[in-house]
């Protein structure tokens, strides 16, 4: 798929996720079973022990859970890229108290309404949820001490444009810990190229080892894989793209889906973003 057909795709899928009743989850994506209600929380982790939780917020679309790895502080300013509901978001306003401060970033309207709602609900007049591209920020340069993302870079076509835009809004000493789903070994060709497999975090996964070297290329230091879990997809979502000889075939092939929580910092002494190439 092109790049704008991937970007109108999700779209359109988490619009229509972010406009369902609780109760209607079951078609949504990633940890709420992307193509069948018997996948339902393949992916995602249990975040309601998690302080801050709010269940308006948690529509069951993460694989991780970056906020509990994420070294915040009282007063730190947080940026949650592909905030959705605004479920890390408010889980983030927990540890970050009053003082600090919460900006949100989602691609898709819907979210974005959903979210300042359940904020508007709770008060929480230090949450702000902004609409944009995070291969571009809608947020200047140096201003967050701590990035968390949860199952949302594997949905972005230009993964190395997200991660020079995290380095470039870090500030100088500050860090990130994402969520995100990669690979070990190749998918095969039928559910690298379904529209369902690319929405539900699976078909624009890249390989793990790619998805390190990325982060190190920008400029990171102190890279650290915080979290590793298998996923598995259930027979029942892969016999909609594979034959049953097909399915055993990818099951002894070695190829990996993996949910894996990183953690980089921005070096204290980082060199200025003054352009395009600045993280080169």
């Amino acid at each position: 798929m092109e790049t704008q057909d991937v970007k109108e795709l999700v779209r359109q899928k988490y619009s229509e996720i972010a406009t369902q009743d609780k109760e209607a989850k079951e078609s949504s994506c990633c940890g709420s079973g992307c193509c069948s209600t018997e996948v339902y929380n393949i992916m995602a982790d249990d975040y309601t022990q998690l302080e801050g939780y709010n269940p308006d917020a948690d529509l069951g679309l993460g694989c991780g859970l970056p906020t509990q790895f994420a070294k915040i502080r009282q007063g730190d300013a947080v940026i949650d890229l592909g905030s959705g509901a605004g479920n890390d978001a408010f889980i983030a306003r927990h540890e970050t108290g009053e003082m600090g401060k919460v900006i949100g970033i989602d691609f898709t309207p819907a979210m974005i309404e959903r979210a300042r709602i359940n904020a508007e609900k709770r008060g929480f007049n230090n949450v702000e949820f902004r609409q944009g591209d995070i291969e571009k920020m809608p947020v200047t340069a140096n201003t967050a001490d701590v990035i968390v993302s949860n199952c949302v870079l594997n949905l972005v076509p230009n993964k190395d444009a997200v991660i020079k835009e995290i380095y470039r809004v870090l500030k100088p000493g500050g860090h990130f810990s994402i969520s995100d789903i990669v690979l070990e070994g190749e998918l095969p060709k039928q559910i690298k190229e379904a529209a369902e497999m690319y929405a539900g975090c699976v078909a624009g996964a890249i390989q793990k080892q790619v998805y390190m070297e990325l982060i190190e290329a920008n400029g990171f230091t102190n890279i650290t894989i915080q979290k590793d879990k298998a996923i598995i997809i259930p027979d029942d979502i892969l016999s909609q793209y594979l034959s049953a000889d097909q399915i055993t075939a990818f099951k002894q092939s070695g190829t990996g889906i993996r949910s894996i929580t990183v953690y980089a910092e921005k070096p204290a002494e980082a060199k200025a973003c003054c352009g395009p190439d600045c993280c080169n």
